[in-house]
């Protein structure tokens, strides 16, 4: 980050947003002049920073080439897209490289990152009678898989990193929790280290889902290989993706094993059962959830994109944030490692929602696509919660074995609704130039000026 007054300054006048019409002296914050704006906004009239709307697009696709060709070329002209029945599988391929980039021992390819999420539950052993500890803003498949495995949601706060707030979880804990899910969500990884520290003073399992954060590290570490087994999504909107697809990564071998076996109707095949010696486990019932080859050429090839994707993304989303950094009374969102961010987006606290949608609407006026926080929901507050409603009146029950009702609906995270309902911002793309960095720094300073006393 830039250091000094100066050195802001020498960046905003890079940026081109020094100028009379921007900035008027009087006003301080901290050693630096705050910005004021004379201009007015689009929305009211005023000329737009942009003609044309700016928003980012899939990240994956815009960087396929004749890598992904290549190797979907060579999987037609073998006629064996069935990842089992020859040597040179590419979903083979893919899961070695893969573990071997992240750092852990076992890689499992699979069809998604909701069948994801469902195998490690197996690997778990979560089932009836059992309580997993989940954020109240993540995904639906996060909530879905707990009640298919016939075990029961219990929700956590999360706090301005978006993720799941370490200090809310120990009071969740119950004799009956098995386990606690850790998502890294929109690029940011959670506050991971505290969160493995309460799992293993009560014997917990971490289930690290790193779906919207494929490729973002906590302190030296990859997102995913922290916690006893994580899983992350190859579908469209991730970092690199085959349009769908998953990931099951763990390093304990029994989990792998049971993991393995679950995906693939309970059985254990070649080159595994050597990998395994066999297997310490029997076989089991399980589900169909084997990733095709087609799927692993995609992703053998992506794979090899996925330090550039992510380094593009960091750099835009750095830009940003140091063009905003001297703006009065700024609080960006909360990253446990802002390094290892990937730097999906840049949210900015707007104190309120009526501000917040204010903010948003104002933004897009200008030609800059502008959200609160996406790709998740608020799960407490979803009806089929709210109503308990699956597909059986009994299953799962909804209370714990001790007779004590859960509690769901917005009442239960209170918090958690303040804070995705105040930050919005923008989401960044690995591929957006410098200009149009630059017409988002500013057109976000003049709307937040313009707006901070709304």
């Amino acid at each position: 980050m830039l250091q000094s007054s100066s050195d802001r300054r020498a960046f905003l006048a890079k940026l081109g947003v020094l100028g009379t019409t921007v900035w008027a002296t009087g006003l301080k914050t901290g050693n630096a002049e705050a910005p004021a704006t004379g201009e007015k906004l689009a929305i009211d009239g005023g000329e737009p920073v942009r003609k044309e709307m700016l928003s980012a697009r899939p990240y994956g696709p815009q960087f396929y080439d004749d890598r992904e060709k290549t190797e979907l070329i060579e999987v037609l002209e073998s006629r064996q897209p069935f990842r089992w029945w020859h040597s040179s599988s590419k979903v083979l391929q893919f899961e070695k490289a893969y573990a071997a980039h992240l750092g852990v021992k076992h890689a499992l390819g699979v069809t998604s990152g909701t069948t994801a999420l469902v195998t490690a539950m197996a690997a778990l052993e979560v089932g009836p009678g059992d309580e997993v500890i989940l954020p109240a803003w993540t995904w639906y498949a996060d909530y879905d898989a707990i009640v298919l495995a016939g075990a029961l949601p219990v929700f956590a706060e999360v706090d301005e990193s978006f993720s799941i707030d370490p200090n809310d979880i120990e009071a969740k804990i119950t004799p009956q929790t098995k386990a606690i899910i850790a998502c890294h969500l929109q690029g940011t990884p959670a506050d991971v280290e505290p969160i493995m520290q309460i799992a293993k003073k009560h014997g917990i399992r971490v289930l690290e889902d790193f779906a919207q954060c494929v490729g973002g590290k906590y302190k030296g570490h990859y997102v995913g290989s922290i916690g006893d087994i994580g899983i992350n999504s190859f579908q469209l909107s991730k970092t690199i993706t085959s349009g769908e697809g998953g990931a099951v990564v763990t390093n304990d071998a029994t989990l792998f094993e049971r993991a393995l076996r679950f995906h693939d109707v309970g059985s254990l095949r070649s080159p595994y059962s050597e990998l395994l010696k066999g297997g310490l486990l029997a076989a089991f019932a399980g589900c169909n959830f084997r990733m095709n080859e087609f799927t692993g050429a995609v992703l053998k090839a992506q794979l090899e994109k996925l330090e550039t994707i992510c380094g593009k993304l960091r750099a835009n989303s750095r830009f940003v944030r140091e063009g905003l950094s001297d703006l009065p009374g700024i609080k960006f969102r909360k990253s446990s490692d802002i390094d290892g961010d990937i730097g999906v987006a840049v949210y900015i606290d707007l104190g309120n929602r009526a501000r917040r949608d204010r903010f948003l609407r104002a933004l897009r006026a200008e030609g800059v696509s502008a959200v609160g926080p996406v790709g998740s929901v608020i799960l407490p507050t979803d009806k089929r919660i709210e109503l308990k409603v699956t597909v059986h009146p009994e299953w799962p029950s909804f209370r714990t074995q001790r007779g004590r009702e859960i509690r769901y609906g917005a009442e239960c995270c209170p918090r958690t609704i303040d804070i995705i309902n105040r930050f919005g911002g923008v989401i960044m793309d690995p591929n957006f130039t410098e200009d149009e960095l630059k017409d988002i720094v500013r057109a976000i300073r003049k709307v937040y000026l313009a707006t901070r006393e709304a």
